[in-house]
Order: C-alpha cells, then sequence, then structure tokens
C-alpha cells in the first residue's frame, strides 16, 4: 500500500503543476508544515515560511493573471518553461529518498505529466477565449483551481481513487488533444487573416 501512496502523491503532484505550480506548491508546503503529511527530505523545504509566502504571492498573481482573457494565454506561454521542468523536479523529489533509479524514474514521469496537464490547460484557454464574454474564463479558471486543491488532495489521502481518476483523465485527454489542436490551428488561422494573412479552414473540430 505504501508504494500505492508514493506513486499517486508522485503523480498528484507533477499533475497539479502543470495546471497551477504556485497553488500546489503552497498546498503541499502548508500541508507539511501543520502535520497532514510527510513531505520527502528533498521537499521539506517547501515547509519553509518564506518558500511558502513566495508561493502564496505567485498564486495571488496568478489568480488574477488566469482570469483575463489574452493574459492567460500569455501567462501559460510563458509557464511552459516553469511548469514542467518543476513539474519534473516535485517528482524526483517525492522518490529520491528510495533509490537513484527511482528519482530518474519520477523526474521522468514528473515531467511528462506536468507537460501534458500544461498544454492541455494552455490549449484549451486558446478556444476559451473566442468566447466574446469574460465570464466562461473566469469559471474555467476558478474549476482549475478548485481541481487542483481536490486532486492533489485525494492523491495524498485516496491514493487508489485518485490513480483511478487520474488514468480516466488521461484517456480522455488522450481522446481530445486532436479536438483541441484543431481548435487551436482554427483560432490561430483567423488571427492570421485579422493581420493580412491566409485564414485557412483547417477542418471541423469535432
Amino acid at each position: 500500500m505504501e508504494i500505492v501512496a508514493t506513486i499517486a502523491a508522485t503523480m498528484g503532484i507533477a499533475w497539479a503543476s502543470g495546471i497551477n505550480l504556485y497553488a500546489a506548491l503552497f498546498m503541499l508546503g502548508w500541508m507539511g508544515s501543520t502535520g497532514s503529511i510527510d513531505l520527502p527530505p528533498d521537499l521539506e523545504i517547501l515547509q519553509s515560511p518564506l518558500v511558502m509566502v513566495a508561493a502564496g504571492f505567485m498564486y495571488c498573481v496568478e489568480f488574477f493573471a488566469d482570469k483575463i482573457p489574452g493574459v492567460d494565454n500569455l501567462w501559460d506561454a510563458l509557464h511552459s518553461f516553469i511548469r514542467i521542468p518543476a513539474g519534473a523536479l516535485l517528482g524526483a523529489g517525492m522518490v529520491s529518498a528510495i533509490s537513484p533509479e527511482m528519482e530518474l524514474v519520477g523526474l521522468l514521469l514528473g515531467g511528462t505529466l506536468a507537460a501534458g496537464t500544461h498544454f492541455t490547460k494552455a490549449g484549451t484557454r486558446v478556444l476559451v477565449n473566442t468566447s466574446p464574454e469574460p465570464f466562461s474564463n473566469i469559471a474555467v479558471s476558478v474549476g482549475e483551481d478548485a481541481l487542483v486543491v481536490a486532486g492533489l488532495w485525494a492523491s495524498l489521502h485516496h491514493p487508489i481513487l485518485f490513480i483511478i481518476a487520474l488514468v480516466l483523465a488521461i484517456a480522455f485527454v488522450i481522446w481530445m488533444i486532436p479536438k483541441i489542436w484543431r481548435g487551436v490551428k482554427r483560432v490561430f488561422a483567423r488571427i492570421r487573416g485579422w493581420f493580412g494573412g491566409t485564414a485557412t479552414d483547417t477542418g471541423p473540430t469535432t
């Protein structure tokens, strides 16, 4: 059962990092500092008040940036270079005490999961921002924040349920990726048309 809990925690942290890294960091630090969970040695630094303040501040910045159409796309683009490496490092940190081999596995698994959730989020946001009203963007952003908190908590306290839910979510994302990609291509084709380019039809999105 312990190995299942470790796998779930590793996957949960990496998965959450790709959606909202700062919320994940703050939540881990807070749960570790209150004794709700025992962080592995390499991640105990997250319990530092200074780290928690920095993560909390950056979460507040992201909370507002993530809800402004256009700004959220720029924020996601910038965080392609932050969330994915952070997810890899957090995944490695969760299992580094087991063995060097497991640390490498955690690094690879963490980076892959963080990349998957990050690019799914970024692509979905591009499509959501085609809506003329801002409320759908705000609703999606709030839903993502709540999902990170709930998912990370479940991965640490209900590992089997989390793993099952994550496998189903990954299957859904794999099914959705071609549709998201076609939709994103149509959006950028439309943007090129606004600037004098040729807006080509990339086919239906369904």
